[in-house]
């Protein structure tokens, strides 16, 4: 397993801005590596009384394993959202008894956003064309307010494949979709230079076709090769 980086992030016009809010998972991920135990992780969560969900994450001697396979797995969020043909989508009906990547992003994104995007599509086209057909990748906007569908869907293909699905809708809801995964978001903020900056968690779960839950969590190191090895697996609801 590898940990995931927390760079400092930049704005939509390359200039340095406060560093993307990581959930508490990734270092503790790496602890758990580094000792080689079974450990519980607490997410922020968004019920009433403050408490999240719980991941469980084994440790083991391969720590150079990209993704994290959660012994207690997340329910997949409950979201309805605007796709981006402006109409209603449920994440759970959609996506239901299919192998789906779901990932909390914004368009205006300089650097992590685009790279995962690109990477999973590049390594989704090496898949046989039944398993491509198969596979969802969901793409959430953490910006909502710039990322109308009509920008989701001329942003997606030109950063990943025209078959990624775009999803956008009101902040507070995206917001606690991320949660139920352990996914951090803050509203996007307007710098004094009139620059935006969204920050979030850069984590990518996939959920399960089998099951339906969220198994497996990629940081945002994970590379190309990384995703071309896994995806024969998690089409199938296999542990990469």
């Amino acid at each position: 397993m590898s940990a995931e980086k927390n760079p400092t992030p930049q704005a939509e016009d390359g200039s340095t801005r406060p560093g993307r809010r990581t959930p508490l998972i990734v270092a503790a991920v790496a602890i758990v590596a580094a000792l080689g135990i079974t450990a519980a992780v607490g997410l922020g969560g968004n019920d009433d009384k403050g408490s999240g969900p719980v991941a469980v994450v084994s440790g083991g001697d391969d720590t150079t394993r990209a993704a994290t396979v959660l012994d207690r797995p997340f329910t997949k969020p409950a979201l309805v959202l605007t796709d981006t043909k402006g109409e209603k989508y449920d994440l759970r009906e959609r996506t239901k008894g299919k192998p789906t990547l779901i990932y909390f992003g914004y368009t205006h994104c300089p650097d992590v956003c685009p790279m995962t995007m690109s990477n999973i599509a590049i390594a989704k086209k090496q898949l046989p064309k039944a398993d491509q057909d198969k596979l969802q990748v969901v793409f959430v906007t953490t910006d909502p307010e710039r990322d109308t569908p009509a920008e989701l869907a001329k942003w997606l293909p030109a950063a990943g494949d025209a078959s990624f699905i775009g999803l956008t809708g009101d902040f507070s809801a995206i917001q606690a979709g991320a949660r139920q995964i352990g996914i951090g978001i803050d509203p996007p903020k307007k710098q004094k230079d009139g620059t935006v900056v969204s920050m979030h968690g850069a984590q990518v779960i996939a959920f399960s076709p089998t099951t339906d839950q969220g198994y497996v969590l990629y940081g945002e190191d994970a590379s190309i090769d990384d995703y071309s090895k896994d995806l024969p697996k998690l089409v199938k609801g296999e542990n990469p």
